[in-house]
């Protein structure tokens, strides 16, 4: 619990210093940065409303959330917005780009330890994975498909897309990778793992 909890706060931190350092933030929060121009919400209200909406999407998926699914909608956008809120506003290269660096690796930290509690996938997780499930598409395809869609929208709405936007998709797959093995629970049955987030982990890690 304290693993999950602290890595979705983490995640939700990790995507506000990136939003903060105005590079472009991971491709889920150009669309909800645009989401949040649009409406005058916070964007991590915003978060939470779209997290909500895909956890719909699963209904016709057959998928089941877990607490770690549930809690993801929440917990990440809570904590955007309270960094967002408590960091004074930045300019400079030399702070914004070391906020951008600061976000990527702490992205890959808070993604491992989530993932590695096995108690459930995020919603956006669980949507590329069920897809796959019922489409038989390769996850790769449907990943990729899902995310050009949500930055395409984003940045039609307003979102920034931008180095920092690449950056992260360059580099969180390896991140991810190393940090799941790090903060494994080898504790954890074998079968219980695959079933909660085996799938979810793999469709992270695909490139």
């Amino acid at each position: 619990m304290v693993q999950l909890y602290g890595g979705l706060a983490l995640y939700g931190v990790s995507s506000g210093l990136m939003i903060e350092a105005g590079f472009g933030p991971e491709p889920w929060n150009v669309l909800n940065q645009g989401l949040s121009e649009l409406t005058g919400r916070s964007i991590g209200v915003v978060s939470i409303v779209v997290g909500a909406a895909v956890l719909l999407l699963w209904i016709p998926l057959r998928q089941r959330p877990g607490l770690g699914t549930v809690s993801n909608v929440i917990v990440c956008g809570l904590a955007m917005d309270a960094v967002l809120a408590l960091l004074p506003d930045t300019r400079t290269l030399a702070v914004r780009v070391p906020l951008l660096a600061a976000g990527i690796l702490l992205n890959g930290v808070a993604t491992g330890l989530y993932i590695s509690a096995a108690f459930g996938p995020g919603p956006r997780d669980g949507l590329m994975t069920g897809l796959h499930a019922r489409t038989g598409r390769s996850v790769r395809l449907i990943r990729t498909s899902i995310e050009v869609t949500v930055v395409a929208t984003g940045f039609a709405l307003g979102g920034t897309v931008g180095v920092g936007t690449v950056l992260y998709a360059l580099s969180i797959g390896p991140l991810a990778q190393y940090f799941l093995r790090l903060f494994a629970l080898p504790s954890r049955d074998a079968g219980h793992v695959a079933a909660t987030g085996g799938l979810a982990e793999r469709a992270i890690l695909q490139p």
